[in-house]
């Protein structure tokens, strides 16, 4: 699936499903509550934190695409081609970085 496919399928969802968006305000509140959820995911599983019985069911590759979900639906609501958007972002980290990270010696 492209992101522009995936940026109509969940226009289409909403549209047949949802009802509407949800404002644009509300949304970054889910988005941080989405990516909050993460964050404990991955901190109990791959940091120092201990996993709590409760946190060993939960999905991570779920949870991230709650997070894309969100990123979507504010893509959509803010008429943002993901897909140029991206593009240009790759474009300027590509100039901006080219050789930045190479000459890191954190990353040897």
């Amino acid at each position: 699936m492209t992101i522009d496919q995936a940026q109509k399928l969940v226009d289409e969802w909403i549209r047949t499903h949802g009802v509407r968006y949800f404002d644009p305000l509300t949304n970054m509140a889910m988005l941080t509550e989405e990516v909050g959820e993460v964050a404990r995911i991955i901190a109990r599983r791959y940091g120092e934190q201990s996993e709590k019985a409760s946190d060993k069911e939960k999905d991570l590759g779920d949870e991230i695409s709650d997070v894309l979900w969100v990123l979507l639906c504010l893509a959509n609501q803010c008429d943002i081609d993901l897909t140029a958007a991206l593009r240009r972002n790759i474009e300027k980290k590509t100039e901006r970085d080219h050789d930045r990270h190479k000459n890191n010696p954190k990353l040897r």
